[in-house]
């Protein structure tokens, strides 16, 4: 059961594939940027925390969606560093769950924020997704 409260945390190294410069070529010429954690990777850590948080307590065939994130990215964090991420579930309202999201370096915090997520049935999701690729 999803209630208010629960919490996760999650760890990793940022790699050379996380810093803004490995963006080249997906997003435009991002290699002339600085050599530190991409704010889309800390973005993806976070939700990857959020999702921990609570797949353990969702139902058999559920999972859930990102609508909504709210981060600031406030410090810099080089590759080989550890990062530190927590998730806490502050609001369930329906399928709409809302997290407070933060991450740390050895050097204190580098992003803090919110996040919502909507609790989907997989299958029934998945034939929207079919019904979709159809028509295109």
């Amino acid at each position: 059961m999803l209630t208010v409260g629960l919490r996760a945390e999650a760890r990793m190294i940022v790699t050379e594939a996380m810093l803004v410069p490995g963006a080249a070529g997906v997003f435009g010429d991002f290699s002339a940027m600085p050599r530190v954690l991409a704010t889309m990777y800390l973005v993806g850590f976070l939700e990857e925390t959020a999702i921990k948080c609570i797949l353990p307590h969702q139902d058999a065939g559920q999972h859930s969606l990102g609508t909504d994130i709210n981060v600031t990215h406030v410090a810099p964090t080089p590759e080989g560093m550890e990062i530190r991420a927590e998730a806490e579930l502050i609001e369930v309202a329906g399928r709409s769950l809302r997290f407070r999201v933060a991450a740390w370096d050895a050097d204190g915090l580098i992003g803090e924020g919110t996040h919502r997520r909507a609790t989907i049935d997989v299958a029934r999701f998945n034939a929207k997704i079919v019904a979709k690729s159809s028509a295109a």
